[in-house]
């Protein structure tokens, strides 16, 4: 008789190896399967009025906010424009009287306006007022649109419909259409880049995948901080919350499908490949998402209120894309083997092939003569950042735009044809029973045209008060604050108000978040490099980095992009963005050299060998985060144009320049010092020996498709 044999079963550590990355990627499609309803719903919380982007605590959010809560809501203000180069004719006016005639019956306004001319006989402006659409953004674009399609021109007669809430619906219009195309704009240079860097067509899949899983995690989870916490979102900060989820997150890949490669070659097991790169690289890719995010948090001690959203959702970014790219992108690489690298497959045993490095290159110019390049580089950089006394001035609401929206060109005409009067009313709350006093005192306010009653209720009474002086300019301030003066207990709004309270309270936030990036950022770096020379070398390289950047923003904004004017913010969020982002590089190339010291190596030599080893694919991470920041600069807003060129500019200056020739050249010549103030330990015998086993080296070799 026989004994049936068993099938042998793998040991419960190979089972374990199977069954572990099978559990992750059916967790994250779970995931998916929860969050995905959520992730729809976030372009309907996204808001763009000018309440969203202002100051939290600044008079003319306070007038925004009560102007809400009277009868009728917020109010939308238009401006109709008529306009012939020759003079209006008799013509001419009737049909703007038929015309606003027809917009007062059908929108059921209390009379038709009536048209102030201009001296030169060229122009005839209407200005427009209803509190019918209310809050209900929907219904007033619904309401400019009808307005625009009433009004109309033809034979040398132009009509343009400017205006306050003209102008809104046009940036809303604009903010609203960067969701799509900047997404799928985004993912195509990504996936280019991909292609280029790892030369597989399979691999970048692999990324891709993890990414877009990251966006999809970091859009359910903003408009959860919306439902909670109120959290306000913005065109602007979802944006940058999709650049950074596959900025940082191919960053993140890149780094390790690298180490992992390496690995692969000392491993016979995807699995043990995967857990010796994550144990390898883990560490480093932490300590990058921990400054990026501190960073991005401290924007929530700023009091504008864009800035402050920013600062949650771009630290959602980050942290969706670290975790996906640790957990659900090392599942799919094993999953998938070894042959997810073809054509080049790493083979276990085998050894890349020998070629001379550019890296190797610089990291032997910098070795050579570390004082020279270090001294040579702090002046270029020096010399760059003078560029940042020829920014332009603040930007102006009619600077705005690339193009030239409807409400711009109003803007414009009025100007032309009021050079030297007011053709934008400031908003006045005031108490009730105060108003009287009010509208006394506002008239005797120098620069004061007119000032109307308006509204009342809640307590509150508004008040419209034309300044003489043109909007925007030097008088019109000054008349501005006299009112905030003359006006103690009320409030001054208004377009050109909210401008005002943009500048001041951007130079505010400046002074409270910088300091408190750089603290948070060197916490980290402390913490992670356990050192405090090697944080101080880093944090001073990339606020190098930021001032070269910006100066060469101020040699081009105007000369070659045409800009007349420069973002007030563009200072505080290109700082916090490219001491956030740009650390990262440093990190990994300090982890590295760390590593390299902890092995026995000497410092000087430790910071060449983790050039040459990091060099490629921190460049390759570079690129492909300036490239999606790069992306903004196709948009139609000039402040998302200018910070998106500053932060790219910033990478690519902080992975050739800064990383590569600055930083490792300080090493080499700072040496142990810069790992001051405690020595390196020195690992124990046999520490690295489990992962550096290989068997007789070959050659790497192109495999056949799979």
């Amino acid at each position: 008789m026989t004994t049936p044999t068993s099938t042998p079963q793998p040991p419960p550590r190979t089972r374990s190896r199977r069954a572990l990355p099978w559990a992750v990627l059916g967790l994250w499609i779970a995931v998916l399967a929860l969050v995905l309803p959520f992730a729809g719903k976030l372009s309907d919380v996204q808001r763009d009025r000018a309440v969203d982007y202002l100051p939290a605590s600044a008079d003319s959010t306070q007038v925004a906010k009560i102007q809400d809560r009277l009868p009728g809501g917020e109010s939308t203000e238009l401006v109709l424009v008529y306009h012939r180069d020759e003079g209006l004719t008799a013509a001419d006016r009737a049909t703007a009287d038929r015309q606003l005639d027809e917009i007062a019956r059908t929108h059921d306004l209390s009379a038709a306006p009536e048209g102030v001319p201009s001296r030169d006989g060229t122009t005839l402006m209407y200005p427009v007022t209803t509190n019918g659409p209310g809050q209900d953004e929907e219904a007033r674009a619904k309401f400019v649109g009808e307005v625009r399609a009433t009004a109309s021109g033809g034979d040398g007669l132009s009509v343009e419909v400017g205006g306050p809430s003209a102008l809104d619906v046009d940036a809303e219009e604009v903010y609203g259409s960067l969701g799509g195309p900047l997404l799928y704009t985004t993912v195509a240079v990504v996936a280019i880049l991909l292609i280029v860097i790892y030369r597989s067509p399979f691999l970048l899949l692999v990324p891709l995948l993890s990414a877009g899983t990251a966006e999809l995690l970091a859009r359910s989870g903003a408009y959860g901080l919306n439902q909670v916490f109120d959290t306000p979102i913005s065109g602007q900060s979802a944006g940058i919350m999709t650049i950074l989820v596959f900025g940082a997150g191919t960053d993140y890949a890149l780094l390790l499908v690298a180490r992992y490669r390496e690995e692969l070659r000392r491993h016979r097991l995807p699995y043990d490949a995967m857990r010796a790169a994550l144990r390898g690289c883990g560490p480093a890719v932490l300590a990058s998402s921990g400054t990026v995010a501190a960073g991005l948090l401290c924007l929530l001690a700023a009091d504008l209120n864009s800035s402050r959203g920013m600062g949650p959702l771009g630290t959602l970014g980050v942290l969706s894309a670290l975790v996906a790219m640790l957990t659900l992108l090392p599942a799919l690489l094993v999953l998938f083997g070894r042959r997810v690298f073809w054509p080049l497959i790493p083979a276990f045993g085998s050894r890349p092939k020998d070629r001379t490095s550019v890296f190797a290159k610089m990291g032997g110019s910098a070795g050579r003569r570390p004082y020279t390049v270090l001294i040579g580089g702090a002046v270029l950089l020096g010399a760059l950042a003078l560029g940042v006394f020829n920014l332009p001035g603040n930007l102006k609401q009619e600077d705005t735009f690339t193009n030239r929206p409807e409400s711009i060109a109003a803007m414009e005409t009025l100007g032309g044809a009021f050079p030297e009067s007011g053709t934008q009313p400031l908003a006045v709350i005031t108490p009730t029973d105060r108003a009287d006093d009010t509208l006394a005192a506002a008239r005797k306010v120098p620069g004061v045209e007119r000032v109307d009653r308006g509204r009342a209720g809640d307590g509150w009474t508004e008040i419209s008060v034309l300044a003489s002086a043109k909007p925007e300019s030097a008088a019109e301030t000054r008349t501005i604050e006299g009112l905030r003066t003359a006006l103690p207990g009320s409030y001054v709004g208004g377009p050109s108000a909210e401008q005002l309270d943009l500048k001041e309270t951007h130079a505010r936030d400046r002074k409270v978040v910088v300091p408190l990036v750089l603290a948070s950022v060197l916490i980290v770096l402390i913490a992670l490099l356990r050192s405090l020379v090697a944080p101080l070398l880093l944090v001073a390289a990339v606020v190098a980095v930021w001032g070269a950047s910006l100066g060469i923003g101020g040699l081009v904004f105007g000369p070659l992009f045409g800009f007349d004017g420069a973002d007030p913010g563009l200072g505080l969020l290109s700082f916090v963005f490219l001491v956030a982002l740009g650390v990262d590089y440093g990190i990994f190339l300090m982890h590295r050299m760390r590593e390299e010291c902890l092995d026995g190596v000497e410092p000087a030599a430790a910071a060449l060998s983790a050039l040459r080893s990091t060099g490629a694919v921190i460049a390759s991470a570079g690129l492909v985060l300036a490239a999606t920041f790069g992306v903004l600069i196709n948009l139609p807003m000039v402040q998302l144009v200018q910070l998106g060129f500053v932060i790219a500019v910033g990478v690519l200056l902080d992975t050739f320049l800064v990383r590569t020739y600055l930083v490792t050249s300080a090493s080499v010549a700072l040496g142990r010092r810069v790992w001051w103030p405690g020595p390196l330990a020195k690992p124990s015998p046999g520490a690295r020996s489990e992962a550096a086993a290989p068997p007789r080296p070959r050659e790497e070799e192109r495999v056949p498709a799979p």
